[in-house]
């Protein structure tokens, strides 16, 4: 990029990209596609990659790689999970076989002596060679190629570990969730892969059956269910040393909570029913209900559950470190627009379905409820009965 492209980039960072677009003419010297590009990477990267603004020269590929890139925050927790096999090694070596825009090789790189980004893309792999030298890191090989027919011409090539994140759309670019679908089909290559390295790590979609997946990749040790926020983002096997059946592991990058459990567990776990809903509701977050140690979560916390296959739990005193949302119920509510319109004259209100046979969308507006204000509708079975509440976080 040269100077004057950068300084153009940073005077019209926050306009409207569209209107650039069709003002092109009046700056003949800028390519403004390129320029549109920039701006909307650095708009991402306020929310996604922080710290790479501090970087004028970093360049940002087209939209769709970088929806498709890791979090900042979920490629640091990679490198977390990496620090113990690495401290194994005296040589740590990394391969990311999907490098895209290369967010996860970039974290890799402060951990790892050498790190290889393999990307058949050839813009993309462009971007990562000038990106590199904006960072100042000098131990990523940049190396454009099918990454399948690249590691088979490797011979000999042994890393630490391996990195895949396959592609999840299909070639008419719909979105698919399991190993067999995507791109590369981590299934028709594994035994390769774990054969020439210590451990194998493979990125998965939320939607992936995890007990499945499980059985097909054979010698996973642990499960890693990561979110962001309250939204699932990304599904982590970890193949090799397996230690029995795997463990799976729960968080929100958001605080510090930490769920780990095996299935054994859970189904050695005694379910405990409430008889009535006490002061407080609670609801897991996204990546326990991903994960399901429903039974656990109130073994473990002294909990009472709503009904089976409801998960929702209740409790007379508040727990702060629970892993989810915690209600405190106001009232229970008999689910007419009537009796909800008396209770909530404003007409605002943020509606909540679990094991309730109508989605939230559409109960709020059988209640003639708009979404916002600081109640919340509840809508849930308790055994075989249909109740509703009013509550507040």
């Amino acid at each position: 990029m040269t100077r004057e492209f950068i300084d153009f980039v940073n005077a019209h960072k926050d306009e409207d990209t569209a209107r650039l677009m069709l003002s092109a003419a009046r700056y003949p010297a800028i390519d403004m596609a390129a320029a549109v590009q920039q701006i909307e990477g650095l708009r991402t990267a306020r929310e996604k990659w922080p710290s790479l603004l501090e970087y004028t020269d970093f360049v940002y590929p087209p939209r769709l790689n970088r929806e498709q890139a890791s979090s900042e925050v979920t490629a640091r927790y990679k490198t977390h999970l990496l620090l113990a096999p690495l401290a194994k090694s005296i040589n740590p070596t990394i391969a990311d076989l999907t490098g895209g825009m290369g967010v996860d090789t970039l974290a890799f790189a402060r951990v790892a002596e050498h790190v290889d980004y393999v990307e058949c893309n050839a813009e993309l792999c462009e971007l990562m060679e000038h990106n590199l030298k904006a960072l100042g890191i000098t131990n990523v090989a940049v190396h454009c190629a099918d990454s399948m027919e690249w590691f088979g011409r490797t011979q000999g090539y042994a890393p630490t570990i391996i990195y895949i994140d396959p592609a999840r759309r299909s070639a008419a670019g719909r979105k698919v969730a399991a190993f067999e679908d995507c791109t590369p089909n981590i299934l028709e290559h594994a035994e390769l892969l774990r054969s020439h390295c210590q451990h194998l790590m493979v990125k998965a979609s939320p939607m992936i059956d995890i007990d499945l997946a499980c059985r097909q990749l054979g010698d996973v040790s642990e499960v890693h269910i990561v979110g962001v926020k309250g939204e699932c983002k990304e599904v982590l096997f970890v193949c090799g040393e397996p230690q029995g059946e795997p463990r799976i592991v729960c968080r929100d990058l958001k605080d510090l909570n930490v769920f780990a459990f095996s299935r054994s567990e859970e189904a050695e776990a005694e379910g405990r029913y409430c008889l009535q809903v006490g002061r407080y509701l609670y609801e897991p977050d996204a990546t326990l209900m991903k994960g399901g140690p429903f039974r656990l979560i109130a073994q473990r916390y002294g909990l009472e559950q709503l009904g089976r296959n409801t998960h929702l739990y209740t409790s007379g005193q508040r727990l702060d470190d629970f892993p989810g949302r915690v209600f405190e119920v106001l009232q229970e509510l008999k689910l007419s627009k009537k009796e909800v319109s008396a209770v909530i004259p404003e007409g605002r209100a943020h509606v909540v379905t679990r094991n309730y046979p109508m989605e939230a969308a559409s109960l709020q507006k059988q209640l003639g409820l708009k979404e916002g204000g600081e109640k919340f509708v509840i809508a849930t079975t308790i055994g075989t009965s249909k109740k509703g509440f009013l509550a507040k976080l």
